[in-house]
């Protein structure tokens, strides 16, 4: 009898962790309950712009603030008055349930860019890009190679003196050849500073001392603005680093320029092979303003005088990266000579992002008139702002390359801290106070 029975308790047992496994599943899909989940722990505002909406948890729930800062409008809606700290609470039969931080940021506009630019990149001592042979006796060697001095180093000093432009090289090597001697070269190796001996040999056929080193002080490309902050003229252009053509690898700068450039041709972008804006500039003419920072998220420096781009020259407020929303948004950029023109884009997809990270949004380019022009994303438009409801949200980056129409795009928030406009000062200054 208790041989029948036991597997028919089996049975139950398993039916009952059944409907168990399913009630728990489900527990997420209940209406109370995944208005609850659906409560954010923290957020990241401007003083004065559009209302707080919170899930409602229904009428026996209450909101409340613990400031003056935030206001309910209502019982889940509520407004920015001041510009700091702040915790809603949310109440259920005067028990507290959930804690949401509110941080307050201080009213950020900025000008957005959307000009043609010329960028003049000194690099910090002397970049080695690639080796050669030298002829001796008979034979090939290169001296930069025995010293184990690789592509991608960075020459620092020679004989203890500092090198900043490569004019400054040959004279060492000259004397240090027709003395027989070494030189003590100083490089640098990512983080890591090296000590070495080089020693110039004499090219036979060429009747002159050589290093067996190619190297390169600067680098100059095209591209365009993204914004700058009126007061300070600080200012972010091109969204991405710039990277030496031979060693792939970002440049370190000493110092650069920017200077107006003027767009004289579009070389349409295909499918695996990229487009690009063609443009000339002078370095030596028309400056804006200077380069001190190259950085995953563009070159930022400051400008030397007020710029326009005729289209939209009046200050916008920025979104931070989750108030960006996926849909419709435009782009600012030149395609002939100096004209900045407005296209539309769509944003496809964006990631909230609490800490900087590049490609924060995908974009697709959906205006007719830039497709027909250029195919979609060329090079030479990275840096373009991207402007979606009234405010810069980013700036367009990289170019997929098996789809011309769609690319990347990098948050606004992560240039603007590079640039030193810290929109986030505030509240850390009274967070480190607290």
């Amino acid at each position: 009898m208790n041989g029948n029975l036991k597997p028919q308790e089996n049975k139950i047992r398993l039916w009952v962790g059944s409907i168990l496994f399913a009630f728990v599943l489900s527990i997420p899909f209940i209406s109370p309950v995944k208005q609850y989940l659906s409560i954010p722990d923290e957020i990241v505002t401007f003083n004065n712009e559009s209302p707080i909406e919170l899930p409602n948890l229904g009428e026996k729930s209450h909101i409340a603030s613990s400031s003056q800062a935030v206001q309910a409008v209502d019982g889940s809606v509520f407004e920015t008055k001041d510009s700091g700290n702040s915790q809603l609470m949310y109440e259920v039969a005067g028990l507290p349930i959930k804690k949401v931080d509110v941080s307050v940021l201080d009213d950020m506009k900025v000008i957005p860019g959307g000009q043609s630019i010329g960028v003049q990149l000194h690099t910090q001592g002397v970049l080695v890009v690639g080796h050669h042979l030298v002829n001796v006796a008979d034979k090939s060697l290169s001296p930069g190679e025995e010293a184990k001095i690789k592509v991608g180093d960075i020459l620092l000093e020679i004989d203890g003196k500092p090198i900043k432009e490569m004019k400054e090289v040959r004279p060492f090597v000259e004397k240090a050849g027709q003395q027989n001697k070494s030189l003590d070269v100083k490089i640098k190796r990512g983080k890591e500073i090296i000590d070495t001996k080089l020693t110039p040999v004499l090219d036979d056929k060429e009747e002159d001392y050589k290093i067996g080193l190619y190297i390169r002080d600067s680098a100059a490309g095209i591209g365009t603005m993204t914004f700058y902050e009126p007061k300070s003229k600080k200012y972010g252009a091109l969204g991405h680093v710039i990277s030496d053509m031979d060693t792939k690898k970002p440049i370190e700068i000493h110092d650069g320029t920017i200077v107006k450039s003027t767009v004289t041709a579009i070389e349409k972008g295909n499918n695996g092979v990229p487009g690009e804006k063609q443009a000339r500039f002078s370095v030596k003419e028309n400056q804006i303003g200077s380069i001190t920072k190259n950085t995953p998220f563009g070159i930022f420096g400051k400008l030397e005088e007020t710029i326009k781009n005729g289209k939209n020259d009046k200050p916008l407020p920025v979104a931070l990266s989750h108030e960006v929303k996926e849909g419709p948004a435009k782009i600012l950029t030149v395609l002939e000579d100096e004209k900045v023109e407005e296209f539309d884009i769509e944003v496809v997809s964006s990631v909230p992002q609490k800490f900087p990270a590049t490609k924060g949004m995908v974009i697709q380019v959906t205006d007719k008139e830039l497709l027909k022009k250029t195919g979609g994303i060329v090079q030479g438009m990275s840096g373009s702002p991207i402007i979606q409801d009234g405010k810069i949200i980013g700036a367009v980056t990289h170019v997929f390359v098996n789809d011309p129409t769609s690319g990347y795009g990098v948050h606004i928030e992560w240039m603007l801290q590079d640039a030193g406009v810290n929109i986030y000062k505030q509240t850390r200054e009274e967070q480190k106070a607290g």
